[in-house]
């Protein structure tokens, strides 16, 4: 026998759908906005971090709203496999994306097919994903940079303004940070002239403090003035985008991560697994999080993608190596990792294990040294000043580590006595458990996640990516840029050959 539903059921049937239905977008709507600003090239030099150079109130006063740590590191001191890590919430040396640059060329890096990017799982959640530049260019995406194959579609666009009325949004601000003041005095005069005309100055020659192992050469020193311009000019975009959040009435409830991708681009920064190269500032400010607190422990710039994911209701997916951070039940980690593979054209094979106080760093190529050829950073002219100073004999001891012809095998440092990483401290007997303990958590890590760097780069993805880089140079038309890079492909190949 066939029975029907009177109309009046079917209508409070439609009406309770209904209701559920936005019961459901309100309680959506609900979960916190998730906002990442991320600068290049840049490591904690603000006057919240202990910088008396220069001030920062806008990073200052986010970290007066929330928590700040102060020992956040980067798994990766270059850009593209730093955010290849950060943005699948994976090691890179996990993922097979440690190389910089790779993948560009017709060998391509693809990853498992379990391994989801960040903002896709934002979006199978009913968020807004977007990404961009600041100022953004309009309808243009901002930095992404990875080393693998993935969708483009991942994102929504590149800004949140485009988002549905009340639908919850995740955003990346990716800005260019220490990029701003260029390689040369063409760059630091522009940086300058863009402070004094924003900020009343620009950061006085005199006020510069140089690290130990720097000369204060004059060209050095006017770098790291542009620099600290850099910084200041950074602090006022992450201004802007907090009062854009306040004016649209979304700022209570956007949890805001500023953090950079790595350290300053310097001879012993970027693309080096010393402070400078992966100590970055981390600032959470937002629903939930303890307004001044500030954190001492160990964490990791991965764990940036659990906390967003928990922030928003989000499953973290039990594949991945980021944690939490910000969980109750949280348990600090007991050291950070770190891992320089490639960079361009240079070979190059560190690791290292991080803790509250020491340092161990094990340079798998140690017969070649510290200054590797490198077209990118020898084009720098801090770079070029480094070398005819180290040429003419002006550097001092500690200065003339930068250019031993071999590294050691093992470098440990006790950073609290030794913040600058200058007195290894590897075959001092009075430190032998601390080498010992620290050596075996490194091996044990490696085995743990499945470092791909235990097996040497693919002679064909080298030479690939190496095809993509010629071609850029040549269709730029910089002859001595090209001879440059074509020596050092050529240096690389005959020391891997020796065995070096």
């Amino acid at each position: 026998m066939r029975t029907t539903t009177p109309k009046y059921m079917k209508s409070i049937l439609v009406l309770t759908l209904a209701f559920l239905g936005l019961w459901t977008e309100l309680r959506a709507d609900a979960r916190p906005n998730i906002v990442w600003i991320i600068p290049d090239d840049m490591s904690a030099n603000f006057s919240c971090y202990g910088e008396t150079a220069i001030q920062t109130p806008h990073v200052d006063a986010l970290a007066r709203r929330g928590v700040k740590f102060t020992r956040a590191f980067v798994t990766a001191p270059v850009c593209s496999t730093c955010r290849s890590a950060f943005i699948t919430g994976m090691y890179q040396t996990s993922i097979g994306a440690h190389h910089h640059r790779s993948g560009r060329g017709y060998q391509k890096i693809r990853l498992p097919k379990h391994i989801q990017l960040v903002p896709a799982l934002f979006q199978k959640a009913g968020y807004h994903t977007s990404i961009a530049g600041w100022p953004g260019s309009k309808g243009r995406l901002g930095k992404t940079d990875y080393n693998f194959e993935w969708n483009p579609s991942v994102y929504d666009g590149a800004d949140w303004a485009d988002r549905k009325p009340g639908q919850p949004f995740f955003a990346q601000i990716q800005t260019p940070g220490g990029k701003l003041r260029g390689k040369n005095a063409e760059g630091w005069e522009k940086i300058a002239a863009a402070a004094e005309a924003k900020l009343g100055r620009s950061t006085p020659l005199e006020a510069v403090k140089l690290p130990p192992y720097y000369p204060d050469h004059p060209d050095i020193r006017r770098d790291w003035a542009a620099y600290l311009d850099s910084v200041r000019m950074t602090d006022v975009m992450v201004g802007e985008v907090i009062a854009r959040l306040k004016r649209e009435g979304v700022l209570e409830n956007t949890l805001v991560i500023f953090m950079t991708d790595h350290g300053i681009s310097h001879a012993r920064g970027k693309q080096f697994l010393y402070d400078e190269g992966i100590h970055v500032p981390l600032v959470i400010a937002g629903p939930g999080v303890k307004a001044g607190a500030v954190r001492h422990d160990v964490v990791e710039h991965i764990d940036i993608a659990a906390l967003s994911l928990a922030a928003a209701q989000i499953g973290v997916p039990d594949y991945m190596q980021a944690r939490d951070i910000l969980a109750k039940d949280y348990q600090p980690r007991a050291a950070a990792f770190s891992a320089r593979d490639r960079c361009d054209e240079t070979v190059d094979h560190l690791r290292s294990v991080r803790s509250t106080r020491y340092k161990y760093i094990r340079n798998f190529l140690p017969a070649r040294p510290h200054l590797q050829p490198c077209a990118y950073k020898d084009a720098k002219a801090i770079l070029q000043a480094l070398r005819a100073w180290h040429t003419a004999g002006k550097l001092n001891a500690t200065q003339q580590l930068l250019f031993q012809p071999t590294r050691p095998q093992e470098e440990l440092y006790d950073l609290a006595n030794d913040p600058h990483e200058i007195n290894n401290l590897a075959r001092d007997p009075k430190h032998a458990a601390m080498l010992k303990t620290m050596r075996g958590q490194l091996d044990q890590w490696m085995q743990k996640t499945g470092d791909h760097g235990r097996r040497p780069e693919p002679a064909r993805m080298y030479d690939s990516d190496m095809a993509l880089y010629l071609d850029k140079v040549k269709r730029k038309g910089d002859a001595a840029h090209l001879k440059t890079l074509q020596d050092n492909i050529a240096q690389m190949k005959r020391w891997a050959k020796e065995g070096k």
